[in-house]
């Protein structure tokens, strides 16, 4: 278990490439065309530190397994869609804390590669929390602009 001084570990699998049919223009879901595919995640694997246990971290392979299958077998017309199932999936593991997915076709547009990258985060409070912090920033800034303002004034 991780406390609350060690910062969340990442694992990153990058060059995923799998089949599929996606896309919103014509013609796009008729034959496979190329994904790829890139997941960073933010983990908790301290138990995997000592352990050296497999059990303890992400399965790297079950990992590549799971995108290779989402891309190949689900059709969406836009890759935010394809994006926001393989997020889904990552976030199924309960050690990750947040993942990140980037989506590319490459060499689509006349040798130009589209890609999405989205993120998700497990727990809403982390991203509370983080929007509390903007706010009180934001209210000690108008704060010390009325205060200043006032003794313009004067």
């Amino acid at each position: 278990m991780r406390d609350r001084d060690t910062p969340p570990e990442h694992i990153e699998v990058r060059g995923i490439r799998a089949w599929g049919r996606h896309g919103a223009s014509a013609g796009e879901q008729d034959v496979p065309q190329p994904i790829d595919v890139t997941v960073n995640l933010m983990v908790d694997v301290v138990a995997a530190r000592t352990s050296d246990d497999l059990a303890d971290t992400v399965d790297y392979a079950a990992l590549h397994g799971r995108v290779v299958h989402i891309v190949e077998t689900e059709r969406h017309r836009l890759l935010e869609r394809l994006a926001t199932s393989v997020l889904d999936a990552m976030l199924d593991d309960a050690r990750v804390m947040m993942a990140v997915v980037e989506i590319a076709k490459p060499e689509l547009l006349g040798g130009a590669t589209p890609k999405v990258t989205l993120s998700k985060m497990r727990f809403p409070s982390m991203k509370r929390a983080w929007s509390a912090d903007d706010e009180g920033e934001r209210k000690r800034k108008k704060r010390k602009k009325s205060k200043r303002e006032k003794r313009d004034e004067r």
